[in-house]
């Protein structure tokens, strides 16, 4: 009988022991995520990084095969050189320490500051350079890696690899003028260090205030105040091999240089120099260039004396043409500047508001900041020594194509037609044609609706036409306009808002602007631009399998006529993700993968004869970690493994289940059910859902602290069932939309008899938040609701402002999500019956509302509005205000502590749990940040 005993003490405790674990809210902090991923040129190695809780980040070097070379702490960033030899990147000083200094009150300049690490692949050695203040690698070329630094570096012993360029200048100074070396600092500048990775030789540019490296030629650009006050400021052309410096411009050490370009060989060179040292509001900077060979630099155009009278932008970038003949810039208008002057108490504070201006006083104000930068697309042509004009103040939009090598750009102008966004939503555009050899600017339309863009080589305006639901082709050369899909079904399909529909999208196109791809709901089709004839490259659509492109190289402006395609796949019927491969010359469409996962993060080695790749596959019980591949996607090996643990824990299974709504529509929707799920027990059940997310089902939705919604894996782990139901929606009716939907999917759930139909809960933000107001009014069928940034009186809510846009709402209820239709004087019974508010007293469900003080998408008055007629009422209801948060708690502690509240909450009503304490009396205004109010009481529930 003993032995007996012990044996079944024995096997209570093997059986304990080999339970999962049940999640709790500290274990959602040993998730990790994957990030910044990269694959070396060769092939040959993976770099990315692996990031835990607040930014925690351990980058992590392996090579194809998924074996570990190199592994660092404190991690951010990180690259390889372009010959694939070595990694970059930073590590920042230990959190504690920084942290520990900031309650000291040490000033963040005396802070810590990031250490350069450089990695030598084939040596496995690695070069630390502390008090880095960033770093640049050369795109496309290798050899050296450029660095700032905070502050000069301590003096060591250097065996002839350091090199100053300005030495000898520098003694020369400080003998003739017994001056000291300046400060390095952001008025002065920081020294700029060149350091060849083959052999460990440092050059150092002192004084520098920017810099830009070629992205093909071995040549840097860089602008340097000098070594002292009257010696060596101006504008250097670096070469890097030869390590020598040629002077463009010598300037007074106070000269700014706001932008510096370089072509992509390096072999020509243009700078804004703004040489006004005066406190003057109105400056006139001017533009020069220079070409290799050339003595110097020379101006180009000078704000002072050119034709238009517009003065050279310092806010506008400088780039280059492709083929090196021609620099684009901005020019600007004379700025408009306040009298100095004045008193503060002399100047009058007020808004003036005006009701046919066409942007809204809000909408001006967010965007002050870049109306003041704003500038005219302009170009010089160095072949004609010609300076083109290419935007103006009412056409301001300007594109060009073909890398700045067209012939044309197209200009628009939105201005006529803002006013009518703020209700409509769009804008649309007149547009016309500038040919960028002469100047001449000619109209080709009017009232352009939808996007448009020029195709890679510059010879077709193309665009998709919401208000006729339309893809077109204009060539700029014949003027010709083609309709490519009028009358067929190339829009959304499923589209359900009160406006006209989007398209699909496009692929892009073929080399040469032979052929325009362009998306329905499931296939790719190709489009003669000038014919409009087309062909069906996949026939996806009798299958329900969606093709879709994908881009494998950053650089690629066509899609290649002679290389096979690389194709996503999804089944819409199954949600099965995939990907297929497209032969363009044989017509031949392979299916290569296809499964019960969602595939992505495609990248693909540029330099490597095995076309090596990365990607990930994920399901909800799969993380997306790094798998290595081919091409062929013949033999895929998963390379990562961040999250072990993940075994340990009891998780969930994630299915698609169909119902049919109130009125007549079959519908999908997502549902979670605990790991080891028992048909015969009883569970409760939470119910989150937006819009429709079943596309989603096999996406991983691995534990975090996140911001607005329920973590699926965390309440499965902890016995819940969780539902994610589609929504369709029907016009002016979105309320009872949700509730048509919404409900019978609960209704046949519980009809299957493993849902607690007494301990239902729902949960949603946003959007979802408004909808879950709206069905609490409706139906007791949740026992409780979690309602974030909802909108329970669309009245008022209609003449509101997104303040993060400064828009006003009124679009939203007329055309797009909150699908009204129109405007209140025109449909108020709309407006009354799809608001909560109006019926606010059938509420019978606890609600826990979250909306913050700084949501710039839904005006936090309306969350007020709802709890405080609740409270009125006399409704259990709580409020959660993150101060200063936006839409969602940014804050890591915010984050968690909204998790911790929303489960204590659900727990409390759905499975008994105890009663928080900030539940049962709150946390009062004198506790605030004090007693938050986690801890249980023991009370009778409500």
């Amino acid at each position: 009988m003993r032995l007996l005993a012990l044996l079944i003490v024995f096997g209570f405790a093997l059986t304990l022991n080999a339970q999962k674990k049940v999640m709790q809210h500290e274990d959602k902090a040993l998730w990790n995520r994957i990030r910044n991923t990269k694959i070396s040129n060769s092939g040959a190695n993976v770099l990315f990084a692996k990031e835990k809780g607040e930014k925690e980040q351990i980058i992590q070097l392996l090579d194809s095969k998924g074996e570990k070379i190199m592994s660092y702490k404190r991690s951010k960033g990180g690259s390889f050189t372009y010959d694939s030899k070595y990694v970059t990147f930073a590590v920042n000083a230990f959190k504690d320490s920084i942290k520990e200094m900031k309650r000291k009150k040490v000033k963040k300049k005396d802070l810590p500051k990031d250490t350069l690490m450089i990695y030598n692949i084939e040596s496995k050695s690695l070069t630390k350079i502390p008090n880095v203040k960033a770093y640049k690698l050369p795109e496309k070329w290798s050899g050296i890696v450029a660095y700032t630094l905070e502050s000069p570096n301590p003096k060591k012993k250097d065996k002839s690899k350091r090199k100053d360029t300005l030495k000898s200048k520098v003694k020369d100074s400080i003998k003739a003028k017994k001056k000291k070396l300046k400060k390095v600092s952001k008025e002065n500048g920081y020294h700029l260090v060149i350091r060849h990775l083959e052999t460990g030789v440092e050059d150092t540019l002192r004084y520098v205030h920017r810099y830009a490296i070629a992205k093909k030629g071995r040549h840097l650009v860089y602008a340097t105040s000098g070594v002292v006050d009257s010696l060596g400021g101006g504008i250097y052309h670096y070469d890097v091999d030869k390590m020598k410096n040629t002077q463009l411009l010598s300037s007074h050490y106070k000269t700014k240089y706001p932008q510096l370009g370089i072509s992509e060989s390096g072999e020509r060179v243009s700078f804004i120099v703004d040489s006004d040292s005066t406190k003057s509001l109105i400056k006139a900077p001017k533009l020069y260039a220079w070409t290799l060979g050339e003595n110097q630099a020379s101006v180009i155009v000078n704000s002072i004396d050119n034709n238009s009278k517009l003065y050279v932008s310092t806010d506008k970038s400088l780039q280059f043409s492709k083929n090196e003949s021609r620099l684009f810039f901005g020019l600007r208008t004379k700025p408009i500047v306040q009298d100095t002057t004045l008193l503060d108490e002399e100047i009058v504070n007020v808004e003036v508001w005006t009701y046919d201006e066409p942007r809204l006083y809000t909408v001006q104000e967010l965007d002050a900041k870049n109306d003041k930068k704003k500038s005219y697309l302009s170009l010089f042509d160095f072949n004609k020594n010609k300076l083109i004009q290419i935007a103006n103040n009412d056409f301001d939009i300007a594109r060009y194509s073909d890398e700045g090598n067209s012939n044309y750009a197209v200009i628009g102008n939105q201005t006529p037609y803002l006013l009518q966004s703020q209700w409509t939503a769009q804008r649309p555009m007149d547009m016309q044609l500038v040919d960028l050899n002469t100047g001449e600017h000619r109209e080709i339309a009017t009232k352009v609706y939808g996007g448009s863009s020029l195709s890679p080589k510059g010879k077709y305006l193309y665009g998709y036409s919401r208000k006729d639901s339309t893809w077109f082709t204009y060539n700029l050369e014949t003027l010709k306009y083609k309709a490519l899909t009028k009358g067929r079904q190339f829009y959304n399909e499923l589209h359900d808002y009160p406006d006209d529909p989007y398209s699909y999208g496009s692929a892009g196109w073929t080399e040469n602007d032979d052929k325009f791809l362009i998306y329905d709901r499931y296939d790719i089709w190709a489009f003669n631009p000038e014919t409009g004839t087309s062909e069906n490259l996949t026939n996806g659509r009798a299958s329900y399998m969606r093709y879709r492109y994908v881009k494998l190289d950053d650089d690629e402006r066509s899609i290649p006529a002679n290389k096979t395609w690389m194709l996503s796949t999804f089944n819409e019927d199954n949600k099965y993700g995939g990907t297929a491969s497209y032969d363009p010359k044989k017509k031949v469409l392979k299916q290569l993968m296809e499964g019960p996962n969602s595939f992505g993060g495609f990248i693909m080695a540029q330099n490597d004869k095995n076309n090596r790749m990365l990607f990930t596959k994920e399901s909800f019980t799969e993380f997306p970690n790094l798998w290595v591949t081919n091409t062929s996607f013949k033999s895929p090996k998963q390379i990562t493994d961040v999250n072990p643990q993940q075994r340990e824990y009891n998780w969930g299974t994630a299915e698609m289940v169909e119902w049919t709504s109130l009125d007549g529509k079959l519908l999908q929707g997502m549902l979670i059910k605990p790991e080891n799920f028992d048909p015969n027990k009883t569970y409760p059940m939470i119910v989150n859902f937006y819009e429709k997310s079943s596309n989603g089902l096999y996406r991983h939705r691995a534990p975090s602290y996140g911001r607005s919604t329920i973590n699926y894996s965390f309440y499965a782990s902890r016995g819940y069932v969780i539902f994610n139901p589609d929504v369709h929606y029907r016009d002016g009716y979105p309320g009872e939309s949700a509730f048509n939907c919404v409900i019978p999917g609960v209704t046949m759930l519980i009809e299957k008899g493993f849902i607690d139909k007494d301990n239902i809960g729902v949960q949603g933000h946003s959007w979802g938040g408004y909808q879950i107001a709206y069905l609490v009014t409706k139906t007791d069928i949740f026992k409780a609701a979690e309602s974030g940034a909802p909108v329970p009186n669309m009245i008022s809510a209609y003449g509101g402002i997104r303040w993060w846009t400064g828009l006003s709402r009124q679009f939203q209820y007329e055309h797009t999500q909150s699908r009204i239709g129109g405007t209140p004087w025109e449909y108020p019974q709309r407006y009354v019956e799809n608001s909560p508010i109006f019926n606010i007293d059938k509420i019978n469900t606890p609600l826990l509302i979250m909306h913050n003080d700084a949501d710039g998408h839904v005006p936090w008055y309306q969350g007020i509005e709802f709890f405080v007629s609740l409270r009125r009422l006399g409704k259990p209801s709580w409020f959660l205000n993150y101060n200063d948060e936006p839409h969602w708690p940014l804050k890591w502690q915010n984050r968690i502590d909204f998790n911790l509240r929303m489960s204590q909450f659900f727990d409390y009503y759905l499975k008994g749990a105890q009663k928080p304490m900030w539940m049962q009396r709150g946390v009062p205004a004198l506790e605030k940040g004090i007693n938050q109010g986690y801890d249980y009481v023991d009370v009778d529930k409500d």
